[in-house]
């Protein structure tokens, strides 16, 4: 599917069937061109300053109002209830999450979707969740509405047309997207399917500030990819279902047309999508291990500066030339909460137990770092420049909220790790009080 670039641009595009669908020197006229419908679909306070305003025009066959009521439907392992178990400060380690096989049962993404934890509230727009999504069937006739907040899709197993009201993306394993609030999508799956969803409610994802680094680097803005308009004038007879997802339970309701009927359409308030081999690698050239923050790809800013609702950072290949340095990551306290997840390969501080499709979840104040084979291994190794995280992505969900784990996080899913404590366990204690500074 062709692709415009940038992050954030003013874009305009036309399905080219449809040529001047697009209204020229204003938004609504009194009749649109080709008798379209003009909708704007506000992601922002009409009032928000003009670096986050955000919204777009679309100029579709039919407007989204017309719908049949929407009704309650089951929720599955979806939950915006933080309060399912007891808290549990423990490191929290979870094996590859299960595919429903095909042959089995016919699974799809929004079926597959599953709350592994979070924190704050789509009412009061400001949280978030991470889910889960395992599936093996496309949504038929079916889309999926987020009115609590963004997406930022992550492929682990295999790739998935994205269709959207904006035009259709593919986006596959080490590459990612965002479908921002409100914008309504399908997926269209190969196979057993794979992925993790960091979900941010009440903010936008943007790139972050590059201070001294400068205008250049980490990920660019002409690397983002949004996509052109498409659409499809086609009438559902047996009824076209709208998932809506509000207050953090699933809705649905009926309509008789396809919603993907935009044939143009105009803003700053699109899906997008990014692959991740195009990051620029910011690394130490001399001593120390430099916090992981140098691998942010994208940013939901909270109100307090420099202080995150969530961060999305990367662990991509680079290479590790630090001298005089333990170069593994440190052992760490930290008050933000670590939501770890791997797409493919090794990583670097946990060679073995961290598998592609697994987890990890290093809460609040909870200590973490690298186990006793890192630590031994890295603490002799001779020093010279080599590749790290080599055929490896793994990456992170930051977030300066205390995050509950769901009951399908902990028991349910039966991924959970019992063991994952131990590979601590025989850290030795190093200390010689006899120990001297070498004379110089």
């Amino acid at each position: 599917a062709a692709q415009m670039s940038g992050f954030g641009n003013e874009f305009a595009s036309e399905d080219p069937r449809c040529p001047g669908s697009l209204p020229e020197g204003q938004n609504n006229p009194q009749v649109c061109p080709y008798g379209l419908y003009a909708e704007q679909l506000s992601g922002s306070a009409f009032t928000c300053p003009r670096s986050t305003n955000k919204r777009s025009w679309l100029y579709r066959i039919l407007p989204s109002v017309r719908h049949k009521p929407f009704t309650p439907m089951s929720c599955g392992d979806l939950t915006e209830n933080w309060n399912e178990v007891e808290p549990d400060p423990n490191q929290l380690r979870w094996k590859p999450f299960n595919i429903p096989k095909s042959s089995e049962k016919k699974v799809d993404f929004i079926s597959g979707l599953h709350t592994v934890c979070g924190a704050g509230d789509s009412k009061s727009r400001n949280g978030i969740a991470i889910h889960m999504y395992t599936c093996n069937t496309s949504m038929i006739d079916k889309c999926f509405q987020n009115a609590d907040g963004d997406f930022l899709i992550v492929p682990q197993q295999g790739e998935i047309l994205i269709t959207t009201e904006f035009g259709k993306m593919m986006v596959e394993p080490n590459e990612i997207c965002v479908i921002q609030q409100g914008m309504r999508f399908s997926v269209d799956v190969f196979g057993e399917t794979r992925g993790y969803i960091l979900e941010v409610f009440g903010a936008h994802f943007e790139l972050p500030d590059l201070g001294p680094i400068g205008a250049n680097g980490l990920a660019n803005p002409r690397d983002f990819q949004t996509p052109v308009a498409w659409y499809e004038d086609r009438t559902v007879a047996t009824g076209y279902t709208i998932v809506n997802k509000y207050q953090g339970k699933l809705f649905s309701c009926q309509q008789d047309f396809s919603p993907f009927n935009v044939v143009a359409w105009h803003g700053n308030y699109t899906p997008y999508k990014y692959n991740l081999e195009n990051f620029m690698v910011i690394n130490c050239v001399a001593f120390d291990h430099a916090d992981p923050s140098i691998f942010t790809v994208l940013t939901a800013k909270s109100t307090r500066p420099g202080v995150a609702i969530a961060d999305f950072v990367i662990f991509p290949p680079r290479w590790g030339v630090a001298d005089h340095t333990f170069r593994p990551p440190y052992y760490h306290r930290n008050c933000m909460s670590e939501f770890m997840g791997l797409i493919k390969g090794h990583y670097e501080a946990k060679e073995e137990g961290f598998q592609p499709g697994g987890a990890s979840l290093h809460s609040i104040m909870t200590p973490h770092g690298p186990d006793v084979d890192c630590f031994e291994k890295n603490s002799t190794a001779v020093l010279k420049p080599e590749r790290v995280a080599e055929g490896t992505m793994a990456f992170m969900f930051e977030s300066s909220f205390s995050m509950a784990v769901t009951k399908w996080g902990l028991d349910t899913c039966h991924r959970l790790d019992k063991s994952y404590y131990k590979c601590w366990e025989a850290l030795k204690n190093h200390f010689n009080p006899n120990w001297k500074p070498s004379s110089k």
